[in-house]
């Protein structure tokens, strides 16, 4: 059976986006080997993961360092893997899937090859996808993999599960009726007002009776979150620290994730949250809450290069009102109301 390497070095996000492409390889080929080649602490995510047989921690800045290059090359080589799929397409994921030795080594044709991947790669697959999972899933169509379901099976540890038990316990929030909200985001661009999130709390709870965790990840964000519950009026708590693992057990517990796009909205969404994305500098029909089930909220596209998106200020974000995210919070949880009622 075939022995097939993920090359998606970083980050959360996009390592949450690839999890359908390990669960299709494993539905397709039960016996196979299937690594995932990743840096830094994103690596946790993938490590108990059913589909994956193997994790190889790449160390930041490797490609700086020839020993760890080297280093990478050894790891990787000992694994023999004879496929390599770069959902990344940037120089440096392509010189990880090239130093793996896989004699075939498949990437993204046209504009979507950035940067020199194409030129480590020698099958080429001009991918569609009207949302980035769906993007990476056509890049299994060499392997005759089309139109696979969508599933990220992401694990839950005993202790993760633990930890967000006593979170509800102590903050005394019911299971599958309270909501998180996540304020923080990785460009200042994407922040939707914590003010905002503070009356949406608000009226969470005066109108439809749903308790808030306010959850942040860097200290930074712990500020945004404080907010929120401030401006709350005693509807919000403030979570405790939590990793990201921890995070997603808090999350598989709650009724309703709300917050921008970012790593946690993500992650909401893997583990089956029913979740609402809030878009100002990204296109929400490309890496908003993915499927059906969930809402995606955008105004206005901050239009420009990465860079430009990055740096602008927050006014497309600002355009999406309480009110809107509001009635999509009740929609959202009338139609679940209703399912779990149909069930």
């Amino acid at each position: 059976m075939p022995r097939i390497l993920i090359v998606r070095l970083s980050a959360l996000g996009d390592v949450i986006h690839g999890a359908p492409v390990a669960c299709a390889l494993r539905d397709a080929f039960p016996q196979a080997t299937i690594g995932w080649v990743v840096e830094g602490r994103t690596a946790e995510l993938l490590e108990a993961h059913p589909a994956i047989d193997h994790v190889i921690r790449a160390p930041r800045g490797w490609l700086k360092s020839p020993r760890a290059v080297l280093a990478l090359r050894r790891e990787l080589r000992a694994h023999r893997f004879e496929i390599a799929i770069d959902l990344q397409c940037l120089t440096k994921s392509a010189i990880a899937a090239k130093l793996s030795g896989a004699p075939r080594r498949i990437g993204k044709a046209g504009s979507d090859g950035r940067e020199l991947s194409k030129f480590f790669h020698n099958e080429l697959v001009a991918v569609g996808g009207e949302h980035v999972i769906d993007h990476y899933l056509e890049m299994l169509a060499p392997l005759g993999v089309t139109s696979p379901r969508v599933h990220f099976d992401l694990p839950e540890r005993a202790s993760d599960g633990s930890l967000a038990e006593q979170i509800l316990h102590s903050e005394q929030l019911p299971r599958g009726r309270f909501a998180v909200l996540n304020p923080g985001a990785g460009w200042p661009s994407k922040i939707w007002p914590p003010e905002r999130y503070g009356e949406l709390a608000r009226r969470l709870f005066s109108d439809l009776g749903i308790p808030t965790l306010a959850v942040w990840g860097l200290p930074d964000e712990k500020a945004l979150a404080a907010t929120i519950v401030r401006a709350s009026a005693g509807a919000a708590r403030l979570a405790p620290p939590t990793s990201v693992l921890e995070l997603g057990a808090v999350c598989r517990r709650a009724g309703l994730f709300v917050g921008s796009d970012t790593g946690p909205m993500h992650l909401a969404v893997a583990v089956g949250t029913p979740t609402i994305s809030l878009h100002g500098p990204s296109m929400a029909n490309w890496c908003g809450a993915y499927g059906p089930e969930n809402v995606r909220l955008q105004i206005r596209y901050e239009a420009g290069s990465a860079q430009q998106r990055r740096q602008a200020d927050d006014s497309a974000m600002r355009e999406i009102s309480v009110e809107m995210v509001f009635a999509a919070c009740r929609r959202l949880i009338e139609t679940n109301h209703a399912q779990r009622c149909a069930s």
